[in-house]
């Protein structure tokens, strides 16, 4: 084992693989374009204010499972007001993004449900799949049509659809309405990981209560929302939102919720206080939208003339696809040193396999700091070959 880890070891640096955790300071003075704290809410006197309220009252942790000592007035008061926010029935509320996604998975499939799942779902979406014991078939990024076809005779009584709403690198959207007429026709549960949309996306009323709320997806008995509490909403935790009788399948049947230490009441507090911001200011989200735009507009003239683009959607992320592992790490590197943080996504992070450079617009930041971002990052994208 330790020579098989050696040799890991070595592929991984001469492929320009190799990662390492990079410390921050509280105080660092970073254009950040690489967190996901797309409304500024993880460092808002509300969201911190409440989460040292809740530690002083609650204690620091949760101190056991949900289901013996675990679940306190604040889990549920965030639970209810959630999933008012998404326009959901009901929301049960995990320890992490990751394990609401297991969880859910889990509790649903089984060798009597097929997973029908996009090509370019999350890791946490694909372990699910994996320690579900369902067969499991990707469709094509985005295609309705093949979806279609791998769930037409199918042999299970059962089937899951699993998507994104707002996909993590390349930041476009997933053609919803239409993979709700295909759960409606085979009878089938759409999944929608709404990570990176809820707090961001959403038009007129529900402005910033993410992909699903204020459609004909809100609510409909054949669709489920995942959703984390660690990006829009600057907290930790994650939430699975439908039915009550998902709710109470899930309380029973989810491992990742009976056999986990519940969410801390500080990111509880913290999280139900974004909640309330988010519907309070919606404003904060058509700022996310605004700074994404400039920063794509601001990048253009660098990349068109290497005949690339900044592929976007409506959401916060911002992709640029890169020639190498090796020099997506050199344009972060080189960004960070002008004071500027991307994200650097290599494979095998990369659904398509392509490194790419990964910007995430936030609402707090400044025409100034969009501005020197821009700066700084066409000249690193115009030196490289």
């Amino acid at each position: 084992m330790i020579r098989w880890l050696e040799r890991q070891a070595a592929v991984r640096d001469r492929r320009g693989l190799v990662r390492r955790p990079l410390p921050r300071a509280a105080d660092e003075q970073f254009i950040d374009l690489a967190s996901n704290d797309y409304l500024g809410l993880t460092t808002d006197p509300r969201v911190t204010e409440a989460a040292a309220a809740a530690a002083s009252r609650w204690g620091a942790g949760a101190t056991s499972s949900r289901l013996v000592a675990g679940t306190t007035r604040l889990h549920l008061d965030l639970e209810n007001e959630l999933a008012s926010l998404a326009g959901m029935e009901t929301a049960l509320v995990f320890s992490s993004g990751y394990l609401a996604n297991i969880g859910v998975i889990t509790a649903l499939g089984g060798p009597g449900t097929l997973i029908v799942a996009d090509e370019h779902c999350h890791a946490s979406m694909i372990d699910g799949f994996r320690l579900s014991r369902s067969r499991t078939e990707s469709f094509a990024h985005n295609s309705v049509e093949e979806a279609s076809r791998l769930l037409a005779g199918r042999p299970e009584p059962r089937a899951l659809i699993a998507v994104e709403s707002v996909y993590s690198v390349l930041g476009d959207e997933a053609p919803l309405a239409g993979l709700l007429a295909l759960a409606e026709q085979y009878d089938a549960m759409l999944l929608i990981d709404e990570a990176h949309s809820l707090g961001v996306t959403g038009a007129g009323a529900s402005q910033g209560r993410g992909s699903v709320a204020g459609t004909a997806l809100a609510g409909h008995p054949n669709v489920i929302v995942t959703a984390t509490l660690s990006k829009a909403l600057g907290s930790q935790g994650g939430a699975v939102l439908g039915s009550p009788l998902l709710r109470e399948h899930l309380v029973n049947r989810a491992r990742t919720f009976s056999f986990d230490t519940g969410l801390a009441p500080a990111s509880a507090a913290a999280a139900l206080a974004a909640v309330r911001i988010i519907r309070d200011e919606p404003w904060r989200a058509q700022s996310v939208q605004t700074n994404a735009a400039a920063l794509a507009a601001g990048l253009a003239p660098a990349l068109s003339a290497r005949g690339a683009e900044v592929e976007h959607g409506a959401g916060a992320v911002q992709s640029i696809a890169m020639p190498s592992a090796e020099s997506a790490l050199a344009a972060a590197g080189a960004a960070r040193a002008a004071g500027v943080r991307i994200g650097c996504f290599r494979p095998p992070s990369v659904p398509d396999g392509i490194s790419r450079l990964r910007l995430t617009a936030r609402a707090t930041l400044t025409p100034e700091q969009i501005e020197d971002s821009r700066a700084v990052l066409r000249g690193i994208l115009e030196d490289i070959p």
